[in-house]
């Protein structure tokens, strides 16, 4: 299995979250908070498709590339999990860097109108290399991972499915 953004970004939001995805259990589509998500992406910045270009390579995919430039934009709804937007482009950066394309990255977050520049240095390589071999643990695992039940929890599209038997979080 190749490992993408989605599974950098989950790795630190949630390992059972990172298993179910990665094992085809996707509740994503059921989601008003990934629907907002999509919507903010494909309205925001309407002209950006004619100026750069969807860049698909060794399981990532870049919506957005500014190959003159060499910059990955990446559009996410809402700063709240910040620190895992960060390692998704910091992981693109990585595998770009792999294949020869050496790149920065802008987290851009058009409802607060917040941009946020991404860097990929040495100890960010190193973590990459540990945290991809972790991830591929994860979901090769054969139990999914236990429900971590924090308050971040009730606006992921997997709540119903990690509570189902339970009254309240």
């Amino acid at each position: 299995m190749q490992t993408t953004g989605t599974h950098f970004n989950y790795y630190l939001i949630c390992h059972r979250k990172l298993w179910l995805f990665a094992n085809d259990i996707n509740m994503e589509h059921t989601s008003d908070a990934v629907y907002q998500g999509k919507l903010i992406h494909e309205n925001s910045y309407k002209q950006r498709s004619e100026r750069f270009k969807e860049i698909a390579i060794e399981g990532i995919k870049i919506d957005y590339f500014d190959s003159k430039n060499n910059v990955v934009h990446e559009i996410k709804k809402s700063d709240k999990k910040e620190e895992s937007h960060i390692l998704q482009v910091k992981y693109y950066l990585y595998v770009l860097e792999q294949n020869r394309i050496n790149a920065t990255g802008l987290l851009e977050y058009p409802k607060l109108r917040k941009t946020q520049e991404v860097l990929l240095t040495e100890p960010d390589r190193e973590y990459i290399k540990e945290a991809e071999q972790e991830i591929k643990n994860i979901i090769q695992a054969e139990n999914c991972p236990g429900r971590i039940s924090k308050p971040k929890c009730k606006n992921c599209s997997y709540f119903d499915f990690c509570y189902a038997n339970e009254t309240e979080l």
